[in-house]
């Protein structure tokens, strides 16, 4: 299988709807809570891309470009975007749309890296698709 296509076949999607126990004082997402559902997503597509066990090891720069407000559905999409020898990068981006209206906006974005491990818990390298 070509990287491409395993790419592909590990992009990761999740949708959420946004209450009223994940928001803030202003009523919107909590950043925390979305860093959270980020990396719980990343971890996804990291797993299901190399069919190891992987660790998070760091969160690259996250934009918070649009306030996502209570009462709202966002999805959360994972796509590998760099494979290395024994880490990859997951690229996270969360979309927010309107429930009752057709209105969809590219909120969030993220990278967060990994590393897959062995059972003792040390890095190992990353197989390559035949």
């Amino acid at each position: 299988m070509a990287y491409e296509e395993q790419i592909e076949k590990s992009v990761t999607r999740i949708f959420k709807a946004v209450f009223p126990n994940t928001v803030n004082h202003y009523d919107t997402l909590f950043g925390g809570t979305a860093m959270h559902l980020m990396d719980e997503v990343a971890f996804i597509t990291a797993t299901r891309f190399t069919k190891m066990r992987t660790v998070t090891v760091s969160s690259d720069r996250i934009d918070f470009k649009k306030p996502i407000p209570h009462g709202t559905i966002i999805e959360l999409v994972g796509t590998v975007v760099h494979v290395g020898n024994t880490s990859l990068k997951v690229r996270v981006d969360i979309y927010v749309e309107q429930m009752y209206i057709e209105h969809r906006e590219h909120a969030i974005s993220g990278t967060f890296t990994f590393v897959a491990i062995d059972e003792n818990k040390k890095p190992v390298p990353i197989k390559v698709p035949a």
